[in-house]
């Protein structure tokens, strides 16, 4: 292996010790350190029989497994869960300076030079004992309020759709970092061999949505096996997933056990990491073949089932068939499970815009609640509903009475968790009446990724991954465990 081989690729362990004079040295020093960098000093004796580079977990877990429910285009809290009846009261008056201060608005507001306040379009009931707002948009949402934890003191840093969308995935705004859910394929692993441990679920509330960025899902700089394998509508689920025709499986099979010892020669040779990786997603797709099929085909649910998640839920492709789709996988143990639904963007005509995205998703939300629950499910599954920042509470463009619009807002928003070690039937947060600024206990993105890993036996301070000499972690440099959403 020449120099630059070796600079270009990682070398084997062998290859270390052989070429290092220092070699030993290093391994005596990291015997004596308190643990390594994905592990713990203390690691509790739950050994993850996954796969994962963790090898054991950093203290009990209360969650198994994430369905993440992402709302992507920013719902707006003030349409949804966060009650503010002085809006109403002050509809059309400017927002006062002492609010809005020096606060960073999008480009979009540029040209604006009026920022009438403006109140939801939709009544709220308070549910009786949670003590949470509901709006009407959410009869659903609101019959399992007792299991949810509502936040309503989310904020974030970013203020445009792209970048926000990747910093609540990745924990930066900008692309190149692995995904949450790569982070977990890559150090918890999973006990289904023959699904992906990382699969993620795209659908649309309205025609017009914004599109995502498949980087939302990337693995980054970790093996690029560990990315979200995205399922799809439709008669074949995952794409280059079937056989061509006049190839039978056994025939598959061959081709690659003759691959794989070709692979093995060329990894020999390079030492380089992505060639296990393409190895490993080989074999994946082959167990796939016979797996995907099994899990996309709803034809064994009871109509009762279907009933419960509404009449979309026979709609392949649909947020409804995706909630159901995300149960049966968490039936079958995938430790994550990512939720897409896209159309929550309402700069203009919220009222009706909003109506048709919460009626897509209110009633499949609440469906996957109580079908976890009443398969003993929901104790261990996390499921997390919200999108990627919030909404102004001054209208963007012209104000009527009956049409308004919300542009992007990062200092607050509202999401809702569930299961997993959540403290159920509670409200965390508060926002101050024009819902603009944080008022109490406030929950930064890191924060709640911190929050998502405890729950899952991981400290996020030393889950960590060394790339490019620089140690790398889902929370970067920030974030905490918040207690207060915790059973």
């Amino acid at each position: 292996m020449t120099d630059l081989q070796r600079a270009l690729y990682h070398a084997s362990r062998r290859e270390f010790l052989k070429t290092t004079t220092k070699g030993m040295g290093a391994l005596a020093l990291g015997s004596l350190l308190s643990g390594n960098l994905l592990g713990a000093s203390n690691p509790v004796e739950n050994v993850l029989n996954g796969g994962g580079q963790l090898g054991k977990l950093h203290h009990a877990p209360k969650a198994k497994r994430i369905i993440y429910l992402f709302q992507s285009g920013a719902p707006s809290q003030i349409e949804t869960f966060d009650y503010k009846p002085m809006l109403n009261q002050r509809w059309g008056e400017e927002i006062p300076d002492s609010v809005r201060g020096n606060q960073r608005l999008s480009g979009m507001l540029a040209s604006q030079s009026s920022f009438p306040l403006v109140g939801s379009a939709y009544g709220f009931k308070q549910h009786p004992k949670t003590g949470g707002w509901f709006s009407e948009l959410m009869p659903f949402t609101s019959q399992v309020a007792e299991d949810l934890c509502v936040v309503n003191s989310m904020y974030t840093e970013a203020i445009n759709h792209e970048p926000a969308v990747i910093f609540l995935q990745t924990g930066s705004q900008q692309v190149g970092r692995p995904s949450i859910g790569s982070w977990m394929s890559y150090g918890l692993g999973s006990s289904n061999q023959n699904l992906p441990s990382f699969v993620v679920l795209l659908s649309k509330g309205k025609d017009d949505a914004q599109n995502l960025n498949k980087q939302a899902w990337s693995s980054g700089f970790l093996p690029s096996h560990h990315q979200g394998v995205q399922f799809r509508s439709g008669s074949d689920p995952v794409l280059y997933l079937s056989n061509p025709d006049g190839i039978t499986r056994d025939r598959r099979r061959r081709e690659l056990d003759v691959l794989t010892a070709l692979d093995k020669e060329q990894q020999k040779e390079w030492g380089d990491p992505e060639i296990d990786s393409k190895i490993s997603q080989y074999e994946m797709a082959y167990r796939m073949q016979a797996s995907v099929p099994e899990i996309t085909d709803l034809s064994d649910e009871p109509d009762y089932i279907f009933d419960l998640y509404g009449p979309d839920a026979r709609k392949p492709g649909t947020f409804a068939a995706n909630c159901l789709l995300a149960r049966r996988l968490a039936e079958r143990d995938v430790p994550f499970v990512q939720l897409y639904h896209m159309g929550w963007d309402q700069h203009g005509n919220l009222p009706r815009d909003i109506k048709k995205m919460a009626e897509s998703s209110d009633q499949a939300s609440a469906a996957l609640i109580k079908d976890l629950k009443q398969r003993g499910l929901l104790e261990d599954t996390l499921v997390v509903w919200g999108g990627e920042f919030g909404r102004t509470s001054f209208s963007q463009g012209k104000l009527t009475k009956e049409n308004y619009g919300r542009d992007h807002h990062p200092r607050c928003f509202s999401i809702w968790m569930a299961g997993g070690g959540v403290k159920a039937g509670t409200v965390y947060g508060k926002t101050d009446d024009f819902s603009y600024n944080i008022a109490e206990n406030g929950v930064h993105v890191h924060d709640l990724q911190a929050t998502m890993l405890h729950l899952l036996g991981v400290d996020h301070e030393r889950f960590i991954h060394k790339h490019q000499g620089r140690r790398y972690r889902l929370t970067d440099v920030h974030g905490h465990v918040v207690k207060g959403l915790l059973a």
